[in-house]
């Protein structure tokens, strides 16, 4: 196993999938750095265009949070559209989206860009072409790159992919910044941010009690766990 450099910061946190404003208004006051608005209208946690300006109302009037939408092979006009009524800060491109395309999204809305990279079985830094997770991401003109588990859904399975597929994506590109995402919750996230040491987390199954309905109390367990390792 490779070592892997510590943060000297503790990792930001993303909660995902919120479909409801005052999940957004009370994830915003706990603190969290982002939160996540997913418009594939194949995800059990779909939020309709419409409804982004109010949720994103509700999550910044209760605290400093910026807001991720979370698109998969959209049209770039949808996106622009979507983005300049939410006042996105961030997007977040989680289907086969090419690097130009995402390219052109940062240039058309002046938002931050993340690509989401399905982390494969089989990744090792000798091996990047057959990984699904190193494949060439200095290629990526992005922000930050979000290694989440293989799933049909894109995301929101509730399952982990193997962390060490991370410790090699770290290790092989120590100057890009990660998202870990895929099954993280309160039970495992502080082992998760020990071990891999991601720039930021991302959650969405991990704190609901259903799909899109985030639950009070696994989001403070969650949040208390997440915070141990930096009060270590």
């Amino acid at each position: 196993m490779q070592p892997v450099a510590p943060r000297t910061s503790p990792p930001r946190i993303k909660i995902c999938g919120i479909t409801q404003p005052d999940s957004a208004a009370r994830v915003a006051a706990a603190g969290v750095d982002f939160i996540g608005l997913n418009f594939w209208p194949r995800s059990r946690r779909y939020l309709a265009p419409e409804r982004a300006p109010v949720m994103a109302a509700a999550a910044r009037g209760a605290g400093s949070v910026r807001v991720v939408g979370v698109f998969v092979d959209a049209e770039l006009d949808d996106i622009a559209a979507i983005a300049r009524s939410a006042a996105l800060d961030v997007i977040q491109l989680h289907g086969d989206e090419s690097p130009a395309f995402a390219e052109r999204v940062a240039e058309r809305t002046g938002c931050r860009v993340w690509k989401a990279i399905a982390a494969g079985a089989t990744a090792t830094p000798d091996a990047p072409r057959e990984s699904g997770v190193l494949t060439a991401l200095d290629v990526w003109p992005v922000d930050a790159i979000l290694l989440d588990t293989p799933t049909p859904g894109r995301g929101g399975s509730g399952r982990t992919f193997d962390w060490q597929l991370a410790r090699d994506a770290r290790h092989a590109y120590p100057a890009r910044r990660f998202v870990l995402a895929g099954g993280l919750g309160p039970d495992n996230v502080a082992a998760a941010i020990a071990g891999v040491a991601p720039w930021a987390i991302d959650v969405a199954s991990g704190v609901e009690s259903a799909p899109g309905v985030k639950d009070p109390a696994k989001l403070a367990a969650f949040l208390a766990a997440a915070r141990a390792p930096a009060r270590s």
